[in-house]
C-alpha cells in the first residue's frame, strides 16, 4: 500500500498512552478513564505509534485517514484549560484563564 497522506495526532496528558496491535488494525487508548478505549482501524488505513504519545494514521485515501484521525481526537478533544487530550500535531490550542480568586 502507497501511503500519501498522513494525520499525525499529539497526545498530552499524565498517563495517557496509545498503543496500535496486529499491523495497524487496532488501537488501544489509554486516556484516564477506567478502561482502555479500543478503536478498529478502517480498511483503507494504517495506524502507527512512534512514542506512546504520538500516533500517525496514514493511508491512500485522505477522506478516510482525515476522518478516523477525527474519530481517534473525539474520544478526548483538548480541553482549553489544561491542554490535555488529544490534538493534531500542528493544532494550537489557545488557553483559557482559570477563575481568579480574592
Amino acid at each position: 500500500m502507497e501511503a500519501k497522506f498522513f494525520r499525525f495526532l499529539k497526545i498530552v496528558g499524565v498517563g495517557f498512552k496509545a498503543r496500535a496491535e496486529s499491523e495497524g488494525r487496532l488501537l488501544y487508548l489509554k486516556l484516564g478513564y477506567s478502561h482502555e478505549v479500543e478503536l478498529t482501524v478502517p480498511p483503507a488505513v494504517r495506524v502507527f505509534c512512534f512514542k506512546p504519545n504520538i500516533v500517525c494514521c496514514t493511508g491512500i485515501d485522505k477522506q478516510r485517514v482525515h476522518q478516523f484521525a477525527a474519530a481517534v481526537r473525539s474520544c478526548k478533544p483538548p480541553e482549553v484549560y489544561k491542554g490535555k487530550g488529544i490534538m493534531y500535531i500542528d493544532e494550537v490550542i489557545k488557553k483559557k484563564q482559570g477563575k481568579k480568586s480574592k
